[in-house]
């Protein structure tokens, strides 16, 4: 495949992390990309509402990631980084609009950081605790989780990032 659009699932501690390396490293190299796989599911549709599919999915998978911080961690927030990138390997076992990248992505291959409003942070917490029973077909957990996804992610211009997380 070559040159692809891919959302990466991420937190502000992996924000941070990526402005003082240059690089952001993704949890097992997952992000998530309008793949074929996709695409095949959708029997109508815009491009436009496929890559929002795609990028939903990267905005849950972030609940997991942060889950896995919360102790101590900064409030929480749903955060995808969006980026332009060779070398993607679709992972179906994973999920249709899953892919594997080949490495870290250099910051230069970022083209825009969504991430959850203040508002967001009472639902993105309660979400983050119940995404995995979610995962395991728990209907109150589901409703929980759409509680978080009620709230659009805020887009970001990777410049924007510095100050943006000095306000955080």
């Amino acid at each position: 495949m070559g040159s692809m659009r891919v959302y990466v699932p991420a937190t502000l501690t992996m924000l941070h992390q990526m402005l003082s390396d240059g690089r952001l490293e993704p949890a097992s190299l997952t992000a998530f990309a309008l793949t074929p796989r996709l695409r095949e599911n959708y029997v109508a549709g815009t491009e436009e509402e496929l890559e929002y599919s795609a990028m939903a999915e990267a905005a849950r998978a972030s609940l997991r990631l942060i889950a896995l911080e919360q102790a101590g961690g900064p409030e929480p927030r749903r955060v995808v980084v969006t980026a332009e990138v060779d070398g993607v390997t679709p992972r179906p076992d994973l999920d249709d609009g899953a892919v594997r990248l080949s490495g870290p992505l250099p910051l230069e291959s970022v083209v825009a950081v969504h991430v959850d409003t203040a508002e967001a942070a009472a639902a993105v917490t309660a979400a983050a605790a119940v995404v995995d029973a979610a995962d395991l077909g728990d209907t109150d957990a589901e409703f929980v989780l759409g509680d978080a996804e009620d709230h659009e992610l805020a887009w970001y211009d990777p410049s924007e990032l510095p100050f943006l997380l000095e306000l955080l």
